[in-house]
């Protein structure tokens, strides 16, 4: 028999009776023991008072239904099942949540039915409950805010799209058009178990001039399709948002950009104060959107938000994605700034042209006025324009004629409505200022959508539509924003004890120089004497 001398040796038994208590296994500077310290969520009561029923078993309470969402952003486990099990194994979580370590979690499924069961308003009131403690520990300033934007996978697969069916027969309407690709004539290659369309997501929307292009884009397609990778086993097809719906989530889109995969995908719409990099607002969109086309939207939540924590908005930044004539002057009209650089294609009118604002017209090289004529929308892009012309009389025996007008017998451009608007904003975009703030944007919002799609679970949304995709979205600008006030306030208190300590030991050394001071002016008082 081996002797161990002083070597322990731990044995695990089971005890029938233990005195264990959760706060004291928690040290005081673990993060949910702070975050519970933190974040009071009881005004959720009377608020969610009104979605449960008078009698059967009590639910999931909304306070902890709120936390185990946080918890699952901020630990990045976007599954529910996943979640539950993950929060019964960790002390520190279960003391946030206000749970024994002997009681049982809610179900999985019990997470996910709640989900459904509260509207958005109470999603953005928790949101706007979190960036009011942001605002009171001084970490947002509201001056300056940065836009931008963020693909985010939906729950749902391209193999399952399916044809959109028109208002006429199907046969017949393939006779007339036939914009589809072989494989749309067969089922689709994982056909959906529910169609939770409805019946105007299932027509086409294209007309008969996109559906045109359409069938010369699939004769090109059938030809390449057989060198692309993959299409031997996929069955690749041309898909588009005009043909095409998916019957598993009918509210996503067809991302469409160049060189990447088309993917259904929502997109998540953010703003960013530029002081701490708090979010402000974000909202999911379809992603078959531009982005110049949310911008309204999201400065008509981020504006009242900002105003009733009593904060100022001054400037507007964003890339080229937000860039409308229509933004620069609703932008306008709200007293922002933009910093918004305009499309390559825009130009303040043709070449050699000199535009005379007095008179509204422009001065051809050979000093001949071209006049406004009117306002009209365009077709294609749906934006207001301006036409201004010179009949042809006025060009008659112009040595530019050629070069000038070249097949046509008049000259005429046409420009944006909102010219003055973009001068005024290429003007700010190409000052000095314009310049720090595309710096500004980029090390602002960039990191911000990183952190949220990589780390906390935004990459990909578990739910099924555009509102419980806005859920998800909104509780992991929450968990984003938490993280900054808790990490802030750590490093104020940090900075705050270093400064005390500074003062204390600098008023001891005071105290103890004075006294050296005065022994010494005593004994040179008893030499004296």
């Amino acid at each position: 028999m081996v002797s161990l001398g002083m070597q322990g040796k731990k044995e695990y038994q089971e005890k029938l009776f233990t005195d264990f208590r959760l706060s004291d296994r928690v040290p005081e500077g673990n993060f949910y023991r702070r975050l519970k310290g933190a974040l009071d969520l009881d005004f959720l009561y009377p608020r969610t008072k009104r979605f449960y029923g008078d009698s059967g078993q009590k639910r999931i309470d909304p306070v902890v239904f709120f936390k185990l969402c946080l918890v699952g952003y901020l630990e990045n486990i976007p599954s529910d099942r996943r979640l539950v099990a993950h929060c019964g194994m960790r002390l520190d979580i279960l003391l946030f949540l206000g749970y024994g370590i002997d009681e049982e979690l809610p179900w999985h499924s019990t997470v996910s039915r709640t989900r459904q069961l509260f509207p958005e308003s109470v999603f953005e009131e928790v949101f706007a409950k979190v960036f009011s403690l942001c605002v009171e520990s001084g970490l947002v300033s509201g001056h300056t805010q940065v836009m931008d934007s963020a693909p985010v996978k939906a729950n749902a697969s391209m193999d399952s799209l399916e044809l959109k069916v028109p208002e006429e027969e199907l046969e017949t309407h393939l006779r007339r058009v036939r914009h589809i690709s072989a494989t749309d004539r067969e089922k689709p290659l994982r056909k959906s178990k529910t169609d939770r369309s409805k019946a105007d997501q299932r027509r086409i929307t294209a007309n008969e001039q996109e559906l045109k292009a359409l069938k010369g884009r699939n004769r090109k397609w059938a030809k390449e399709q057989d060198q692309r990778p993959g299409s031997g086993n996929k069955g690749s097809k041309y898909t588009g948002n005009k043909t095409h719906y998916s019957p598993t989530d009918p509210d996503t889109r067809i991302s469409v950009k160049p060189g990447k995969a088309r993917k259904l995908n929502y997109t998540a719409q953010l703003t960013v104060d530029t002081a701490n990099h708090v979010i402000t607002d974000i909202g999911a969109y379809h992603a078959d959107g531009k982005d110049n086309q949310h911008l309204p939207d999201m400065v008509k939540r981020v504006g009242p938000r900002l105003w009733k924590e009593g904060l100022g908005w001054e400037n507007v930044v964003a890339d080229t994605g937000y860039s409308s004539g229509e933004n620069y002057a609703f932008l306008e009209q709200c007293g922002l700034k933009s910093f918004i650089p305009p499309h390559g294609t825009y130009k303040g009118g043709p070449e050699g042209f000199v535009y005379d604002k007095a008179r509204d017209c422009f001065i051809c090289p050979k000093g001949k006025s071209i006049w406004f004529k009117k306002v009209f929308l365009d077709h294609r892009t749906k934006t207001k324009k301006k036409e201004y012309r010179a009949s042809k009389k006025v060009c008659l025996g112009c040595p530019l004629r050629g070069t000038c007008l070249g097949k046509s017998q008049e000259k005429r451009i046409c420009l944006t409505y909102y010219r003055e608007e973009y001068e005024r904003n290429n003007k700010r975009v190409n000052s000095p200022q314009g310049r720090y703030m595309k710096a500004k944007r980029q090390s602002t919002v960039e990191p911000v959508l990183g952190t949220l799609t990589q780390f906390m679970g935004m990459g990909k949304v578990y739910t099924l539509g555009i509102r419980q995709a806005n859920k998800c979205m909104q509780m992991a600008a929450t968990a984003y924003n938490l993280k900054k006030l808790l990490k802030y306030t750590l490093k104020k208190a940090r900075s705050a004890a270093k400064s005390l300590s500074r003062d204390f030991f600098g008023l001891n050394g005071m105290v103890t120089a004075t006294l050296r001071l005065c022994d010494h002016l005593s004994l040179v008082k008893r030499k004296l004497v």
